[in-house]
């Protein structure tokens, strides 16, 4: 049976929090990827940033509702309003990045791969050892899995 460590990308491009947005988008344009995990000095994870980080960031900003109810008004929507503003005024990778990150490990078979993937709706899963990225998986990589295991 087919695991992470079988079918990973072992050398990883990565990028480091205080990189600047333009910086990884060019990044993600030079390589020809559709993200990047996000790790400090020492190697560890702090995050996973992708196209649609970037994009969500360009996104239009939509202003709340405002709702009069018994001579109060109410601001409805506000706190997605904040994030939305947060998002759209970053400058770093940090400020973007997904800091709750779905991860594997090289034991991880194909099988749990493919289910995180659809039933999280992830694409980009970072290989840890402990807290370091040693890999990644992306669909590309389970989609040569598959072809792969046709072909033997």
């Amino acid at each position: 049976m087919l695991k992470a460590k079988d079918i990973m990308t072992s050398d990883v491009i990565t990028v480091n929090p205080e990189a600047t947005i333009k910086e990884l988008a060019r990044l993600l344009t030079d390589h020809r990827i559709s993200g990047v995990p996000v790790v400090n000095d020492r190697g560890e994870i702090a995050g996973i940033v992708t196209e649609n980080d970037l994009i969500r960031k360009n996104k239009r900003l939509h202003i709340p509702t405002v709702i009069r109810l018994f001579d109060a008004y109410l601001l409805v929507g506000s706190k997605e309003m904040e994030k939305e503003i947060r998002n759209i005024a970053a400058t770093t990778v940090d400020e973007i990045c997904t800091k709750e990150v779905v991860s594997i490990d090289e034991e991880t078979t194909v099988e749990e791969i493919a289910t995180i993937m659809a039933e999280q709706h992830i694409h980009l899963l970072p290989v840890l050892r402990g807290r370091r990225v040693v890999g990644i998986v992306g669909k590309a990589d389970m989609v040569r899995a598959m072809a792969d295991e046709v072909s033997k």
